[in-house]
């Protein structure tokens, strides 16, 4: 299968069409959906090897139709585990904060965007990502290759792409509805493969 660049319009235009065919998907699914597929996902996301493993998490609070987090990062807290989560910052770079349980976050508007539930302590700065055994990836769909498609604000291309300077490998775990693992989705040069994927009926590892 072919590389598109990203300067290929036929990749932005499939990437597109794409991104709006899965969150229609989404935005047809009820409070009670979400709230079953975010139980059953985070028991099988706490099976996980790496998780039962990881001192240090990097992920991010749902909001909306996405698959539900937040039971998920109260179970890590609970562990013991460092949970980092995101903060948006102008640039649409991400800076991080830690996880001290619901009370420590607060909603945040940024432009016209939906509402972000982000913590509210210390800033840690944009490399503290690097430090992380695992890193929880939102998207909108992966394919058979582990390939990962994002809402394209370029957030976490540019998470990745600190990973990869820093030498560090984290495993890279995205959260998905079962209907959102598919055969193919268009890839760029500096997309990275997820080791795995979870959804509300279980766990697909990629090599």
């Amino acid at each position: 299968m072919r590389s598109m660049g990203r300067g290929n319009g036929t990749a932005d235009s499939d990437k597109t069409v794409l991104r709006r065919g899965f969150l229609d998907m989404r935005n047809r699914l009820t409070a009670d959906d979400v709230h079953a597929a975010a139980a059953a996902l985070s028991g099988h996301a706490l099976e996980l090897p790496e998780l039962a493993h990881a001192r240090v998490v990097a992920a991010y609070v749902s909001v909306g139709t996405e698959p539900g987090t937040l039971a998920l990062l109260d179970a890590l807290r609970a562990r013991g585990v460092r949970v980092l989560l995101p903060a948006l910052l102008p640039d649409n770079d991400l800076d991080w904060g830690v996880y001290d349980g619901p009370g420590s976050l607060a909603p945040v508007r940024h432009g016209g965007r939906m509402e972000l539930l982000e913590p509210v302590g210390e800033r840690l700065g944009t490399d503290a990502v690097t430090g992380a055994d695992v890193v929880l990836l939102p998207g909108l769909a992966v394919d058979t290759r582990g390939m990962r498609l994002g809402r394209g604000g370029g957030s976490y291309d540019r998470v990745l792409a600190r990973l990869e300077r820093a030498g560090v490998r984290p495993s890279l775990v995205v959260l998905l509805y079962d209907n959102e693992v598919v055969e193919h989705v268009p890839e760029e040069p500096h997309d990275l493969p997820v080791r795995a994927v979870v959804t509300p009926s279980g766990v697909r590892r990629f090599s």
